[in-house]
């Protein structure tokens, strides 16, 4: 494995997280509910995890700035503009998942 520095590191996990982030924005066609069956996280979740960072670092971040800052966009229009009401197959599979494996 090639050695990193730290600052190295950091950045190249910070390209990769906006490379995420930036592809969940494109595909608004893909459900958090389906994130969710499939990977065990959304971007409900990945919000949840910035703002836990930020406190972490002691930088106050609301659920809503941190959402948005997920999603490009306040969180409601998203789901105005975007979500769909999950399919009875989604959301069976979704309630069947212990909680231990939701965030």
């Amino acid at each position: 494995m090639t050695d990193l520095s730290d600052a190295d590191r950091t950045a190249l996990e910070a390209a990769a997280f906006r490379r995420l982030r930036d592809h969940l924005r494109e595909r608004t066609d893909v459900q958090n509910i389906d994130l969710m069956n499939l990977a065990g996280f959304c971007r409900n979740c990945l919000s949840n995890w910035y703002r836990e960072a930020a406190e972490a670092k002691g930088i106050a971040l609301g659920k809503d700035e941190s959402r948005e800052l997920i999603y490009g966009m306040p969180y409601e229009e998203w789901r105005r503009q975007y979500q769909s009401e999950a399919s009875p197959e989604a959301a069976a599979a979704f309630a069947a998942k212990p909680p231990a494996g939701r965030h």
